[in-house]
């Protein structure tokens, strides 16, 4: 994989990359993160500071002497300093295109357009429902980008989650284009492009606070907290104004590795003036804040005591670097050795011990089919399945079908995460199993073994309330959250009509002194199914095998002479998934109906059987609906011997 820093278009100082300033003078940022009163007192603050900027900008503009801003200039690729042409700048519209991530949870990716220039935030994936049977994947409509690749510039990546980096190889698989990331996110995005056998994909790595210059746009990547390291909000400067990406985010002061998220460098691009905001969404529904990552090492910590001569297992998202490495640390203070299950967990763990952002002590780390030489007292498993996935290791543990680990009375189970909306089932159902095999089982509603990686709403009015935009889109939500997002705009002071709530496939146009939907674009879902696309979700084959679910199949037979077209034998009858009611036998009803319509149809001259299956499907479907009040498909072959 072709991987480099990228030195050429990052704006550097004294030939060292630029690094993000704090200031001194912003007690928020230096305070306790558990005092919530002095965070609520920084944030009174802070909103008196905007209106009084905001006060202070109306009267500049009114006596006609508003000062322009001074603005960095980004390091061309050649290494010389382009300074911004205004001619013509600024006379069109920039265009926001939603392909994914909002009005739903998943498959985030957001393009933005202005002339011949475009660039791509993330590329996700969500996963099926139960309306999908069959599908393993499903990713955003990007035929959009396909018929207008000459214009894109990069992919911009916020971060290593899959619903923000899963749909990278089928999108590079289409679109020739280089790639933006932090060093975790890239490394995490190398392991997908590398099973796809794509690899010659330019990759850029990037640091909070480095500058890249694509088109006519500069990005600047901000350091936030997240529930995976190398998390990036986006601060987009654009002919018409600067816009600002969150990502996901959220505010901790007091993380576990890494720095907190920069609100020094966040208040000063609010300073400098924010166009047009688009802010995640996900916990907006939450009052208060999200609790730091280091609550839940209070809480193993305490659990690892407490289950001293147990053998302990953790589910948790392979992701979430930062609480695997609490993990190791724990095993290693209680001299356990770590065993990891399940292959997403593998290949997480290699690619972050890898580029140094987990630390593991050596001879801690063993192979998961050795655990059987050691004590329960000395071993923590550290596994998949926390969202009860059906093939994950910690459902197969359940079930009593992984074969390297086998659950009993001394397992104590920790299920760090918290459930996936439209997950609970299947959560349950692991859980209910663990406790028949006379685990202890530990998860979310016991014990605080878990903690949100997005931002409740103190902390999103933290967000606006420093940004001070003049525009806003909330992003990163079903359509719930994105109107409850709007309403705390609205609470925070803004105008209702400076947001906007949009849908996937909407278009924004944002002008110098405007914003409004533009005409859509082509949007929607591609399916994903091993390792081919089956199109949109309304495609014939997803009816058909939604009608087969549901209703199941007949496949009738019949063999006929080529010469004469006479039945050769009885036509056979097949059914698979139809519901037969009792001491039925449809079979042979069947089986007549095709005898009699080969009497009625010229099954010689028919030499395409076009007529004679025809006959059988509807006169099939009648006779089933009439006995059954149900549709199965019915299929009709003929053979001509």
């Amino acid at each position: 994989m072709k991987q480099k820093q990228n030195d050429r278009t990052v704006t550097k100082e004294n030939g060292q990359a630029a690094q993000p300033k704090r200031r001194a003078d912003m007690p928020l940022f230096l305070g306790n993160a558990k005092d919530a009163a002095n965070r609520q007192n920084a944030a009174q603050k802070a909103q008196v500071r905007r209106e009084g900027a905001a006060a202070e900008r109306a009267e500049a503009r009114s006596a006609g002497r508003e000062e322009k801003r001074e603005q960095k200039q980004p390091f061309a690729p050649n290494g010389k300093q382009k300074k911004f042409s205004k001619k013509g700048r600024g006379r069109n519209p920039v265009k926001i295109m939603f392909l994914g991530g909002v009005g739903e949870i998943g498959k985030n990716m957001t393009a933005i357009e202005y002339g011949n220039d475009i660039i791509i935030i993330d590329a996700g994936l969500t996963f099926p429902d139960e309306e999908l049977p069959g599908i393993d994947l499903v990713i955003p409509d990007i035929s959009y980008l396909v018929a207008n690749k000459n214009k894109i510039r990069g992919l911009l990546i916020t971060h290593g989650h899959e619903d923000h980096v899963g749909g990278i190889p089928y999108l590079l698989k289409e679109i020739d284009m280089p790639v933006y990331a932090t060093k975790l996110t890239l490394a995490l995005a190398d392991n997908k492009l590398r099973e796809h056998r794509l690899n010659k994909v330019q990759m850029n790595t990037v640091r909070p606070g480095d500058r890249v210059k694509l088109g006519c746009f500069t990005v600047e990547f901000i350091n936030v907290n997240h529930s995976i390291a190398g998390a990036v909000a986006l601060c987009i400067d654009t002919p018409n104004g600067r816009i600002f990406h969150s990502g996901d985010f959220k505010i901790d002061l007091t993380p576990v590795a890494g720095e907190p998220i920069d609100l020094s460098r966040i208040a000063e691009i609010g300073r400098e003036g924010v166009k047009l905001l688009l802010c995640e969404s996900t916990n907006v529904e939450r009052q208060g804040y999200t609790m730091s990552e280091t609550v839940v090492g209070t809480t193993l910590d305490h659990l690892f005591s407490e289950n001293v001569n147990r053998r302990i297992i953790v589910a948790t998202f392979a992701s979430n670097v930062h609480r695997l490495q609490q993990i190791v640390d724990l095993a290693a203070k209680y001299r356990r050795k770590v065993a990891l299950s399940g292959r997403s967990m593998l290949n997480v763990v290699d690619a972050a011990t890898k580029i140094g952002e987990l630390t593991i002590p050596e001879g801690v780390l063993i192979d998961v089919e050795k655990i059987k030489n050691y004590f329960d007292r000395e071993i923590v498993i550290v596994s998949t399945g926390s969202q009860g996935e059906p093939m994950s290791a910690l459902t197969r543990m359940a079930s009593g079908e992984f074969n390297k680990v086998t659950i009993g009375s001394n397992d104590t189970i920790i299920i760090s995460a918290s459930p996936i909306p439209g997950n609970e089932k299947m959560i349950y159902r692991v859980i209910n199993n663990l406790y028949r095999k006379g685990a202890n089982v530990v998860y979310e509603s016991l014990e605080k073994i878990h903690v949100s990686g997005h931002a409740c709403q103190e902390e999103l009015k933290i967000l606006h309330s420093l940004l001070d935009p003049e525009y806003f889109i909330p992003v990163h939500g079903e359509y719930r959250h994105l109107k409850r997002h709007a309403q705390l705009a609205v609470e925070l002071g803004m105008s209702e009509n400076k947001i906007l709530i949009a849908d996937i496939g909407n278009c924004v146009e944002l002008t110098k002194d405007n914003m409004q939907f533009g005409e859509s674009i082509s949007s929607g879902s591609r399916l994903v199914d091993g390792s081919s696309l089956e199109g949109k979700e309304n495609s014939v084959v997803m009816k058909d095998r939604k009608h087969l679910s549901e209703d199941g199949i007949f496949v009738i037979t019949a063999c006929v002479s080529e010469r004469t077209g006479d039945l050769l034998s009885e036509p056979a009858v097949v059914n698979r998934g139809f519901v037969m009611p009792e001491n039925a036998d449809y079979a042979s009803e069947i089986s007549r109906i095709a005898v009699n319509l080969a009497n009625q149809v010229d099954i010689a001259g028919d030499t395409d059987n076009t007529e004679y299956a025809a006959a059988i499907k509807k006169a099939v479907k009648n006779f089933i609906y009439k006995k059954t009040k149900q549709n199965p498909v019915v299929m009709a072959n003929i053979v001509r011997i």
